[in-house]
């Protein structure tokens, strides 16, 4: 196989991506140090969409899709496709045809650092994609680019077989060797929240920390209050 093309990463294993799939991005973020997420412009094409699984990267470049219809026949069920595609908003890298066969194919979605086309189409075929904006201008088909290789989405660095989770928030990327140790701390800081939350609704609404933080910050002297 050609040194551009690499398909002998792991994967975060199946049973880990379930466990994990039941987390909102914003928890795993926060779990994992408050990093992980990608730039804002990558976002679901509807906030109801969620996808979960294991990156299969792609690189591109800008305004060519050649190596993403080879990465569609390399990929295996389950798989995301991440793309890097540079940011590119001048020409949609994918559109509906090319989503149609990566919902056939059992992908479990696409985040792409890129444009793609046919919104509404994807919209209606309800299929999670992840994209930084739209265009309808089609792409070229005669650059070469990598697969399987690290890549950089939205600011992120993602490797193949790393965890990928996106919701109406965003998308948050997390190593594939660390995100079964998150899921005890995801665990607990739903816990937690939901109990902070609970508080609040009976009336427990002041910051317990906010004090010391402005403390520390400068705003307030000591013994001074708000």
């Amino acid at each position: 196989m050609n040194k551009d093309i690499r398909l002998d990463f792991e994967r975060t294993p199946a049973a880990i991506v379930a466990q994990a799939a039941q987390y909102q991005a914003a928890i795993l973020a926060d779990v994992a140090g408050r990093r992980g997420g990608l730039n804002g412009r990558v976002k679901p094409l509807a906030p109801r969409m969620k996808v979960a699984g294991p990156a299969f990267t792609v690189e591109v470049r800008p305004g060519d899709n050649l190596i993403i219809h080879a990465a569609m026949s390399l990929a295996r069920p389950g798989d995301v496709l991440v793309i890097d595609g540079k940011g590119d908003l001048n020409s949609a890298l994918m559109g509906t045809i090319m989503m149609t066969a990566c919902k056939q194919l059992g992908l479990a979605g696409v985040v792409i650092d890129g444009a793609v086309r046919d919104t509404l189409e994807i919209d209606e075929m309800d299929y999670p994609v992840f994209a930084a904006g739209a265009n309808p201008n089609g792409p070229s088909k005669g650059l070469g680019g990598r697969i399987g290789h690290p890549v950089s989405v939205g600011g992120v660095t993602v490797a193949a077989g790393d965890f990928i989770l996106g919701d109406a928030d965003g998308v948050v990327a997390v190593e594939r060797h660390k995100i079964e140790s998150l899921l005890p701390l995801a665990a607990k800081k739903v816990a937690d929240e939901a109990a902070r939350i609970a508080a609040i609704r009976q009336g427990d609404t002041a910051a317990k920390w906010l004090t010391s933080a402005l403390r520390a910050a400068g705003v307030l002297k000591e013994g001074e209050t708000l």
